[in-house]
């Protein structure tokens, strides 16, 4: 399917984006990357790096020019802390380039347009397995309700390309969980739950501290099965409709912490939880069924 086709990744430098990269051009395709303020992580004559901005509509509509596939991998993005501290800096931004590159996307004729959205803007669940239908129904976590409604919003304009206009443009929808693995952002300052704990025991930090309880459950998938889901659905799916990627099965901080210390062979490590600091959603489960 993407032998010799023209791919876009756009967000060529973040942690999806260059193991998207390595994927498309491991089948083949001819690809081209977009890049902001960070340098290529990725040294390869085959890729073609596209300084831009995506907040230009200009840039948009020169990154996409003659392509057949766009992955829109590109977001501002980080951890709690910051979400916690600053909810709006994912807000607007990431609606302006989700909706200009779409736009620009469809009339430069684009075969396919997919999109990353995100298992948090789902409502609150439980310990129940969501599933794709019940994006919709409630209001998501507060702590998340700027971001969530920005996935949100961006999944409406998928649906719109895809089903509301005479010529539609093929727009995908996947819903990750929470992906980790090579290249992912270990920054302590703007680093999600794993990568965060990965660094803190390799680093084996001394009284290693956690944010919140420990209780907290998520669903993690390493970023090739990722991958390999995110191709298979792209192959597969031709409209809006949204699906589910993940491992299908929550694990706690705990036991998180508890499978990296055996490990790494660091079981004399002190941890200290501190539930005052924001722990975001308590528990997420993903029904993957679908996928």
């Amino acid at each position: 399917m993407f032998k010799d086709k023209n791919v876009l990744v756009a967000g060529g430098t973040g942690f999806i984006g260059i193991n998207l990269i390595k994927r498309m051009l491991s089948l083949g395709a001819n690809v081209r990357a977009t890049i902001h303020r960070k340098d290529p992580v990725l040294q390869d004559s085959r890729i073609d790096y596209l300084t831009c901005d995506l907040l230009s509509m200009e840039d948009c509509k020169k990154a996409v020019a003659d392509m057949d596939y766009v992955f829109m991998c590109a977001a501002n993005t980080s951890g709690a802390a910051v979400i916690a501290a600053t909810p709006l800096v994912h807000v607007t931004p990431n609606i302006i380039m989700n909706a200009q590159i779409m736009e620009a996307a469809y009339f430069a004729k684009v075969k396919k347009f997919v999109f990353l959205s995100s298992n948090a803007a789902y409502p609150p669940s439980d310990d129940r397995y969501v599933s794709e239908e019940e994006m919709f129904d409630a209001d998501p976590y507060d702590i998340y309700f700027g971001v969530a409604w920005m996935k949100r919003y961006t999944e409406i304009l998928c649906r719109m390309y895809s089903q509301k206009l005479k010529t539609p443009m093929s727009s995908l929808v996947v819903r990750p969980s929470n992906i980790y693995g090579p290249h992912d952002d270990f920054d302590p300052a703007t680093s999600h739950v794993m990568a965060a704990t990965i660094r803190k025991v390799i680093e084996r930090q001394n009284p290693l501290k956690v944010w919140g309880t420990g209780d907290d459950i998520r669903d993690l998938i390493y970023i090739d099965d990722f991958i390999d889901a995110l191709v298979l659905a792209t192959e597969k799916i031709d409209t809006y409709d949204p699906v589910n990627i993940g491992l299908g099965k929550g694990y706690s901080i705990k036991q998180l912490l508890e499978m990296l210390m055996e490990i790494e062979g660091c079981h004399d490590l002190q941890i200290e939880y501190d539930s005052t600091k924001p722990s975001m959603i308590p528990i997420r489960l993903i029904d993957v069924s679908k996928a």
